[in-house]
């Protein structure tokens, strides 16, 4: 299983939107030093990533390549990012699994239902707690790529989209 898990993620696609996702990751970690209390996010793809938020592009490009030269010079930890999707994937996941096993073999009444409420919110608690580390582990081995190796930045394209500014930043390596 280890070798095919390899396998998938040392393919060229799947490589290219692990490093492009990291990329948008740091880059969202640096503009937000840089803008504090402004709404960012982004998606990644194989040709690089959308940011979206209310920042220039002049500001996109000075991050982009800030956090790409950063990243080089081996701060792979900054493809890890506290709000990425990964995160609320496997915390949700996590979370209904636990409900639904203290809702496991539970009577038909309704007060049955009720009565295991309390068990449910325990291990649904118990269960963010652990999705917390298990998430950020999960965006660094499986999701990002911390390690951009040969990628670099092409272009970045600034649009509005539905009345909010986006970048789309292409890469390219």
């Amino acid at each position: 299983m280890p070798n095919l898990i390899q396998s998938i993620l040392n393919n060229h696609s799947v490589s290219r939107i692990r490093r492009n996702h990291g990329l948008e990751h740091a880059t969202l970690t640096i503009l937000a030093q840089r803008f504090p209390n402004t709404p960012m996010a982004g998606r990644s793809s194989t040709r690089g990533f959308w940011l979206l938020g209310e920042v220039s592009t002049d500001a996109v490009q000075e991050a982009a390549t800030e956090a790409l030269n950063r990243m080089k010079a081996g701060e792979h930890h900054l493809a890890v990012h506290p709000h990425c999707g990964t995160n609320y994937v496997i915390s949700g996941t996590l979370a209904g699994m636990a409900g639904a096993t203290a809702m496991s073999g539970v009577g038909p009444r309704f007060r049955d239902k009720l009565d295991r409420i309390p068990l449910a919110a325990s291990l649904a608690t118990l269960a963010l707690i652990v999705s917390q580390p298990l998430a950020s582990m999960m965006q660094a081995h499986l999701t990002t790529s911390g390690e951009p190796g040969d990628l670099e930045v092409v272009e970045i394209i600034p649009t509005r989209r539905g009345g909010i500014m986006a970048h789309r930043v292409v890469t390219q390596g």
